[in-house]
């Protein structure tokens, strides 16, 4: 097995989906996927895109995010709201609770760890 692993979307066939039942607030979102990695021990790697739509989300896990396009808003719960774009990299931690709102689609390249 390589050990380099190009993150992208060729070759991959995207997983569709939408927030889970329950959390969304505005909008009908729709989601692909593109997972290039899924490692053992809970670690993912690949392109996640999203439609316009707001959801609230809870994260038990780490995230790392680079906003590859598109514009979205993340507001943590009692805290601030923070505007993404292209080029905008973060970390979502364990314990984040608030709301997505992807305002012209956005697409990033994700890390998770379980």
């Amino acid at each position: 097995m390589p050990r380099f692993l190009k993150i992208g979307t060729d070759g991959i066939e995207p997983e569709a989906g939408a927030p889970a039942e329950g959390r969304l607030i505005a909008g009908d979102p729709k989601f692909r996927t593109w997972n290039a990695e899924e490692a053992e021990g809970g670690l993912y790697a690949g392109i996640w895109e999203s439609t316009p739509g707001k959801w609230r989300i809870e994260y038990d896990e780490w995230e790392f995010c680079h906003i590859l396009s598109g514009v979205s808003v993340i507001a943590e719960e009692g805290g601030e709201a923070r505007t993404v774009r292209a080029g905008d990299s973060f970390v979502l931690r364990p314990g984040f609770r608030g709301s997505w709102e992807v305002l012209e689609t956005t697409r990033k390249e994700y890390v998770i760890r379980v």
